[in-house]
């Protein structure tokens, strides 16, 4: 019988767990995204930390129903945004607080990596591709926009270096601001990405301007012309199309400033805003030619979740 990995993620904005056996294959998966009032644009890490504790015993109800508990061998949490020197989110105390009390339960091994290493690793899982080591990993999401050289280490995750990003908000930030001025929920990213999609039949465009530097973009003069002009046009899907074929534009660009620099081809895109069809659509396009090689994870995997966390725990 297989020994059995337990992966635990506290996100800012999803209590997540995830089973995976010692040969990668997922065993069980539940999350619960953070409840956000209408109209917020985010929430108080006090209040996030508070609603991961709320639950994370409703998502172990859910997995002692297996009856697979005393198989885990390994317990996996995320334990920090990025692994880089002070890099800290009180959320992430939950799931290691969790995460250790069950490992000292079960007498098993316990280990920590990274949220980011966990999006790197949950998109790598879930398409059938190999990546050459190393390659350049780019991830967008609500609190993170970032150009990433990745080294696969085997032993313990990920060697990353920061190669360019956001010099300003992230465009998860730049989409959820824009998707909650026009009253949906929060986040937005979804919705926005489906007004989007609609949008691509509709004659009318509205324009907004691309800030890239080198390897890195700026999203607040755009999110500025979006306020400008919000009150001539009215159409959800307009402004929704505008604001991803912005973000899109934007990451094109420092994409290939990033291949350049690197002279690597393989670039694989994780977060949240990664699981846009829209922006998917068009850097495949845009980015077609033979040299660059752009790889998306699963949609369900580019979000937050401990897929990614539970298959780091196999490697150490």
């Amino acid at each position: 019988m297989k020994n059995l990995v337990l992966g635990i993620d506290t996100s800012n904005y999803t209590t997540s767990i995830a089973v995976v056996d010692d040969q990668g294959n997922l065993i069980f998966e539940c999350r619960k995204i953070l409840d956000v009032k209408e109209g917020a644009r985010g929430l108080r890490q006090s209040d996030a930390l508070f609603q991961h504790v709320i639950n994370m015993p409703a998502l172990f109800e859910e997995l002692s129903k297996r009856g697979i508990g005393h198989r885990i061998k390994t317990v996996s949490v995320s334990n920090r945004p990025r692994a880089v020197e002070n890099s800290y989110m009180p959320v992430f105390r939950a799931g290691q607080s969790f995460g250790q009390t069950i490992a000292k339960a079960l007498n098993c091994e316990y280990k920590e990596f990274s949220h980011q290493e966990g999006h790197i690793e949950a998109a790598k899982g879930s398409i059938n591709q190999s990546f050459d080591n190393p390659f350049i990993a780019v991830q967008i999401s609500g609190g993170t926009t970032e150009i990433l050289y990745v080294k696969n280490n085997h032993k313990v995750g990920y060697t990353i270096d920061i190669l360019g990003g956001t010099s300003d908000i992230s465009a998860g930030q730049f989409i959820d601001r824009i998707g909650v001025k026009l009253g949906l929920g929060f986040p937005a990213g979804k919705q926005m990405d489906s007004y989007a999609m609609q949008a691509e039949c509709m004659g009318k465009e509205m324009t907004l301007p691309v800030s890239v530097k080198d390897t890195y973009v700026s999203f607040s003069g755009p999110e500025t012309s979006v306020h400008r002009q919000i009150e001539e046009i009215f159409d959800k899907n307009i402004i929704a199309k505008a604001v991803l074929k912005c973000v899109a534009k934007s990451l094109e660009k420092i994409i290939i400033n990033a291949s350049k620099r690197t002279g690597l081809s393989q670039i694989l895109l994780i977060g949240g805003v990664a699981s846009s069809e829209y922006i998917k659509n068009y850097l495949l396009e845009n980015l077609k030619e033979e040299k660059y090689k752009i790889y998306f994870g699963d949609k369900l995997y580019c979000t937050d979740n401990a897929v990614g966390t539970a298959l780091l725990g196999i490697k150490k």
